[in-house]
């Protein structure tokens, strides 16, 4: 299945890259890059999940935690999450409708298996870098290849995704990464509460991402600063924003 989902991302590519017209501009693209964006951008992020969950299965796995080869989390198939719909398919759906790149909980990790509190803490990073680098590695194609304005915006809007999954899973937040990579150092009874805040409180912070634009607008403020920062053209990500939300 990962498979698919990237030759849905490698198709969305080629029909931007040769679906634009003469008549091409940034505020009327035309139907083929439109479509293709939505399908490179949709799959792309698709196949950034499944590297998220894939990053902590594999540092988990060489950190000691075997469990994960065996319930299949290092083959990078989806199929083999815990919840395929909440880890896959609501992602995808709320990033198609609103644009907000939320993460998927997937992989069930043994943390009692693993060799020290500094691999746990890995294990956490490991997702949310994930995300960090992938942007990264969008952004330095387009500079090296330097893809057609149509290309090179869905590109960027996917590298701005990308660091957008950064920014948020990195907060230190019960049921985020961030919380996950300082858990292990924590006393007792803030750990306590993490477990009893962690079913929650991401709900509580998604809720006021998507209904309070103030709150969004913070998050893609930090984002495109981030993304910015790493070599990101905003005009890109904007130019790409633009054709993937074809219906506004």
């Amino acid at each position: 299945m990962f498979l698919a989902i990237l030759a849905v991302a490698i198709a969305g590519g080629f029909l931007v890259a040769f679906g634009a017209g003469d008549d091409y501009t940034e505020l009327s693209p035309g139907a083929a890059v439109k479509a293709g964006t939505f399908f490179l951008v949709l799959a792309g992020w698709g196949v950034s999940l499944c590297l998220h969950e894939f990053g902590h299965a594999f540092v988990a796995y060489k950190g000691g935690d075997r469990e994960v080869y065996f319930k299949g989390y290092l083959t990078l198939d989806p199929r083999r999450y815990t919840d395929p719909v909440f880890s896959l398919v609501l992602p995808l759906l709320i990033v198609a409708i609103g644009g907000i790149p939320l993460p998927g909980g997937a992989v069930w990790i043994n943390h009692h298996s693993l060799r020290s509190r500094a691999i746990d803490t890995m294990v956490s990073l490991a997702g949310p870098l994930s995300n960090l680098v992938l942007g990264g590695l969008l952004i330095f194609s387009i500079d090296v290849f330097d893809p057609g304005v149509p290309l090179a915006g869905a590109l960027s809007f996917l590298a701005l995704l990308q660091i957008f999954a950064f920014v948020l899973n990195i907060l230190p937040i019960p049921g985020l990464d961030g919380w996950g990579a300082i858990e292990p150092y924590l006393s007792p009874e803030a750990q306590r509460f993490g477990a009893k805040a962690r079913p929650w409180a991401p709900l509580i912070l998604f809720v006021a991402i998507i209904g309070l634009p103030g709150v969004a607008n913070v998050f893609f403020d930090i984002s495109n600063t981030v993304f910015g920062a790493v070599g990101g053209d905003e005009y890109l990500s904007a130019v790409g924003n633009y054709a993937f939300f074809f219906w506004r």
